[in-house]
């Protein structure tokens, strides 16, 4: 009906047509940009004067105090025959156990004990979910804040100088950590950690690192520790880091292990200011890459990480406004 009147009027009069035309345009467009003050959504906006319609999820994250810390001082010099030197890092008394050529079948079975069966509080109640199946044991009592690093080697008449080719059935070395007090396990949350750590031997040359950390909690959960990716501007990276090439190399190596991760590995480096706005601090975590790269101010803005732009699912802050004001005040 609508083309067979436009087509009377044209007939009639082109001027009176061209008007009519004009006129149902002017209407359309109040319309669209909202002159007449009718709820009409509008459709052209600019991207940069509203947020992102999309918002990503914040994550919900519930502060726990880790009673234990783990380093490997010197991982270049470490080796199945020369042995590893570790140091551990503890706000409590604690026991280091070290597990050398622990199955690793009974270490994932001895995780989901954790969970189903009895709580892994102490070095005897991990050695009965493992059934003995380790090669040699050491154990040594740390002090509460004692840094003194701990050597730790297999003994001569063990006569071993490799765990085979991989895929292996046993971890080279699991150092556990555990709260030496018993009152001091009703303290903390954490009441264990299980690190998987490598060591080079004469069949399998990656340079020595912990693979895995698994924080024990007395409700019956364990947590994967994972490394967090900062973001960086400056400062190339120092003589004792590896070179590029070994760090192809051993990554190569870990996927042919099973053990390597999506992320690429990335040094952190001096500065920690956002990669977006290069003024404020970086505070948010992006998930599941754990890119740590966004402000407070610019995390509104991005579904995307802008460092490696993969789909951000979820995102947590490293510290809260009131712990940011209290820090920004203790240095004023």
């Amino acid at each position: 009906m609508a083309a067979v009147l436009l087509v009377t009027l044209y007939e009639y009069s082109p001027l009176f047509y061209i008007t009519v035309v004009f006129v149902c345009f002017l209407v359309t467009s109040g319309l669209v940009l909202g002159w007449f003050g009718l709820g009409v959504p509008v459709i052209l906006r600019n991207s940069e004067e509203t947020e992102s319609s999309t918002r990503v999820l914040k994550k919900r994250m519930r502060q726990v105090k880790n009673p234990f810390g783990l380093q490997i001082p010197h991982p270049a010099t470490a080796s199945v025959t020369k042995g590893i030197t570790l140091t551990p890092d503890c706000l409590e008394d604690c026991i280091l156990t070290c597990y050398w050529g622990c199955s690793v079948q009974k270490l994932h079975e001895a995780l989901q004990k954790h969970v189903y069966c009895f709580r892994i509080k102490t070095p005897q109640a991990l050695e009965d979910a493992l059934y003995s199946e380790y090669l040699y044991r050491q154990q040594y009592f740390i002090k509460k804040n004692d840094k003194e690093e701990k050597y730790c080697q297999l003994p001569e008449d063990a006569r071993v100088v490799d765990f085979g080719p991989v895929p292996r059935s046993r971890y080279p070395l699991i150092a556990l950590l555990t709260l030496a007090d018993e009152e001091d396990r009703e303290i903390y949350d954490i009441i264990s950690m299980v690190a998987v750590i490598h060591i080079p031997d004469e069949s399998y040359r990656l340079s020595c690192r912990i693979l895995y950390q698994y924080l024990l909690l007395a409700q019956g959960q364990y947590h994967d520790l994972k490394q967090l990716f900062m973001s960086a501007n400056s400062a190339a990276p120092s003589s004792s880091d590896t070179s590029s090439g070994e760090r192809s190399t051993d990554r190569s190596l870990l996927e042919k292990a099973g053990l390597a991760e999506e992320e690429p590995e990335l040094h952190e480096e001096n500065s920690k200011d956002c990669v977006v706005c290069q003024n404020g601090t970086v505070n948010w975590v992006l998930l599941p890459c754990r890119h740590a790269c966004l402000c407070d101010g610019c995390i509104k803005y991005f579904q995307q990480c802008p460092m490696c732009r993969q789909f951000v699912q979820e995102s947590f802050p490293l510290c809260s406004k009131k712990e940011q004001e209290e820090d920004e005040s203790t240095h004023i």
